[in-house]
C-alpha cells in the first residue's frame, strides 16, 4: 500500500514578536514628539487675539510711552542777537558817529541809539560837524591832551576816544554824565547833565547853544585814526 502524505498546512509563524517591535517603535516615536514639543519656543501670545482682558508680559520697572495720535509742533523761540563793532571795525568807518561809538566803547557804556545821538550832538558843539577831528580832539578834551580849556590835541582819534572815556569816570563832576549813559536814559537826561557839569565854562548856555537837528555823517582824513 502506498504510503500516503499529510498534506497539512504548515503551521503559521507566531507573530507576537512582531507586534511587540511595533509598539516600541510606536512609543518611541510618541516620546520624540513630546521631547521635541517641549523644546520648541512658546508661542508669541497676541494681546489682540487673547481678548480685552488679557495682560501682556511686561519686566519689573518698565516704562510706559504714550504717544498721542496726533502730536503738536512747538516752536522754538530764539533770542535775537546783536554785534557790538569793535576798535578796528569803527577805525575802518572812520566818520564822526564811527568815533562817538568809540567813546561808547572805551567807557564801556552800551552802544544805543539814545547814546549816539548825544555824542554826535555834543561834538557838534565843539567842533563842528565838517570839521569834527580837528586837533585829533572832538570834544576839546583837557585830559591827557596837554592844552588848557581842551585846546590841546591827540596823536590820534583812538587815544582822543580812550582820553574822553577816562575823563568821563575820573572827574566827579562828570559823575551824572556817566550815569546817564550808563543807564541809556533819555537824550535830555543826558544832555541837562553835560550842560550842568563843568566840561564846558559855557554850560552851553544849559541847552541854548544846542542844535538838535540830525548830525551829517562825515568820514575824517587817512591817517587821523591810527595810534
Amino acid at each position: 500500500m502506498t504510503a500516503s502524505h499529510s498534506t497539512r498546512a504548515p503551521r503559521a509563524r507566531s507573530v507576537p514578536s512582531a507586534r511587540h517591535g511595533l509598539a516600541v517603535v510606536a512609543l518611541v516615536g510618541a516620546f520624540s514628539l513630546v521631547t521635541v514639543g517641549s523644546l520648541a519656543p512658546p508661542p508669541v501670545s497676541s494681546v489682540a487675539a487673547a481678548g480685552p482682558n488679557a495682560q501682556s508680559y511686561r519686566p519689573a520697572g518698565a516704562q510706559e510711552l504714550v504717544v498721542p495720535e496726533r502730536a503738536d509742533v512747538l516752536a522754538v523761540a530764539r533770542d535775537g542777537y546783536t554785534a557790538t563793532a569793535g576798535v578796528q571795525s569803527l577805525a575802518a568807518g572812520g566818520t564822526n558817529y564811527d568815533w562817538a561809538k568809540l567813546v561808547l566803547l572805551k567807557g564801556g557804556f552800551p552802544v544805543t541809539d539814545s547814546n549816539v545821538t548825544v555824542m554826535t550832538r555834543w561834538m557838534r558843539q565843539e567842533n563842528g560837524v565838517n570839521n569834527w577831528w580837528n586837533r585829533n580832539n572832538p570834544l576839546n578834551n583837557g585830559w591827557n591832551s596837554g592844552g588848557n580849556s581842551g585846546l590841546g590835541s591827540y596823536d590820534s582819534l583812538e587815544y582822543a576816544a580812550e582820553s574822553a572815556a577816562e575823563a568821563l569816570h575820573s572827574v566827579g563832576g562828570y559823575s551824572a554824565i556817566v550815569a546817564g549813559l550808563a543807564a541809556s536814559a533819555p537824550t535830555e537826561v543826558i544832555e541837562s547833565a553835560i550842560w550842568a557839569s563843568p566840561w564846558a565854562s559855557s554850560h552851553y548856555e544849559y541847552g541854548g547853544h544846542w542844535s538838535y537837528a540830525p548830525a551829517q555823517i562825515i568820514t575824517s582824513p587817512n591817517g587821523t585814526w591810527a595810534r
